[in-house]
């Protein structure tokens, strides 16, 4: 492949070689335009070290190759983006890129008929500022700072009131958002829709258009890295923390996803009355639910997310399914027809690897497909305002209340996972994730110093 065939504009110099760990850090190294033509022409560039990148290698199996996506090769102005698959010494993709593990998923998927479309809607804050101030390496002070978060400030709005889909100036991040979609057309990226969400200190969606699965995972890391850096510009901070807030909503990154074959949407079935859903997408349903619990330790995967997933703010912490019902695990969006037909997984949010969870999620469904797995009756009720005893007969599950709890359901719950993500990747997964628990949990907060300095 040439470099006039690439179009690299004179004033590019160099690209920007992006991979996602296997936490789902996005990281970036950058090559000369000479070392990039000339790795494209050997098939890959041999330069990671694969041991200082979570989850990757030991020291002593370090040395790493990236291969470019040629397809996601984008000039943004003055630099030039490419996403790569990593390989090992030998050549062969590395099991533990989660993006290599997602291609070879979607191909494997393609391989049995069925193509899967993937939404991703993405939910995370702007802060004016957030300050952090380390009086003893045990104790901290977080100060954060929005203007919808002091009640002196103009367009402050009533604190019991909800700011979802607020008009300016009560939206006060509105000229972010607009900012946001222009950038992210740059890099390929169209959004539907954005609006404010329902927490105060600047909670915003964005809906990118459906895609496949690989691309829904880019989507994500690209959503990430514009908001962000758009943010710094600004003089704002973005955050996908799950839960920043105590007291207010939390972000989510529901997932919107449907199976196809040979241009026809396979959830859709008209002559149903309840939700227009085919017998398939019910049992599709049946396995997020039958494995909701071990999913959440991929699509829920830090301390914090756990913070969001409690019962309010619209988080889905019961294991049932409904039309339109948020307070349900999967949700079946009313609004649309036959190409439109789709369900809703509300358990994920961003601090999740896209890749890894888009991968569990449709593992979770197809083994619900293959093994006929019933979701039961859907539930069109309030969950949340619905008696314990009443939630026991109809038994409905929770969802694991801490990271620990669904670190220990993934461990006994892998099985429907076999084929689409190795095991050694999962034990390392989980490996990984337990000592961040570890580290997190056992850290004194701010809060207990308020509770326990004086008893």
């Amino acid at each position: 492949m040439t470099n006039e065939r690439l179009k690299l504009p004179e004033n590019v110099e160099s690209i920007d070689l992006w991979f996602v760990d296997l936490l789902g850090t996005h990281r970036s190294l950058t090559v000369s335009k000479k070392v990039f033509i000339k790795g494209l022409e050997e098939g890959y560039i041999p330069k990671l070290d694969g041991s200082s990148v979570y989850g990757f290698a030991n020291v002593e199996f370090s040395d790493m190759k990236l291969q470019p996506d040629i397809s996601t090769f984008r000039v943004v102005e003055d630099k030039a983006i490419v996403y790569c698959n990593v390989l090992d010494a030998s050549g062969k993709p590395l099991i533990y890129d989660p993006r290599s593990i997602a291609f070879s998923v979607e191909s494997k998927v393609s391989d049995e008929g069925f193509q899967s479309v993937w939404g991703p809607e993405v939910e995370f804050f702007i802060f004016e500022r957030v300050s952090i101030s380390y009086q003893q390496p045990w104790l901290q002070h977080v100060e954060i700072s929005s203007p919808e978060l002091t009640p002196r400030n103009s367009r402050h709005y009533r604190a019991d009131k909800s700011l979802y889909c607020m008009a300016s100036p009560v939206d006060s991040v509105l000229d972010f958002r607009y900012n946001l979609v222009k950038e992210l057309k740059k890099y390929g990226i169209n959004v539907e829709c954005h609006h404010h969400e329902v927490a105060r200190g600047g909670q915003v969606e964005v809906n990118v258009e459906m895609t496949n699965l690989v691309g829904a995972g880019d989507s994500v890391i690209k959503l990430k890295f514009v908001s962000k850096n758009l943010a710094y510009k600004m003089n704002l901070q973005a955050t996908f923390m799950p839960k920043p807030l105590y007291g207010e909503n939390g972000s989510g990154m529901h997932i919107h996803q449907s199976l196809w074959r040979n241009g026809e949407n396979l959830f859709y079935d008209p002559n149903d009355e309840y939700a227009g859903l085919s017998q398939l997408a019910r049992y599709y349903i049946g396995g997020l639910l039958e494995h909701g619990k071990a999913l959440s330790a991929i699509v829920a995967p830090t301390v914090n997310s756990y913070k969001r997933l409690v019962p309010g703010y619209e988080a889905p912490v019961y294991l049932v399914w409904s039309v339109g019902n948020r307070t349900a695990a999967v949700r079946v969006p009313v609004y649309g027809g036959n190409n439109s037909k789709r369900v809703e997984f509300r358990p994920p949010d961003p601090s999740a690897n896209p890749y890894l969870a888009l991968v569990a999620i449709l593992a979770a469904g197809i083994d619900g497909i293959k093994k006929s797995i019933d979701p039961g009756d859907p539930v069109d009720e309030n969950v949340y305002l619905m008696s314990e005893a009443k939630k026991r007969s109809l038994g409905i599950k929770e969802l694991p209340r801490d990271l620990k709890e669904a670190l220990d359901e993934l461990r006994s719950d892998m099985e429907f996972l076999k084929g689409f993500i190795p095991k050694e990747v999962l034990e390392k997964y989980i490996e990984l994730k337990e000592e961040e628990w570890r580290k997190v949990s056992y850290t004194v907060s701010p809060i207990e110093y308020i509770y326990y300095l004086n008893i």
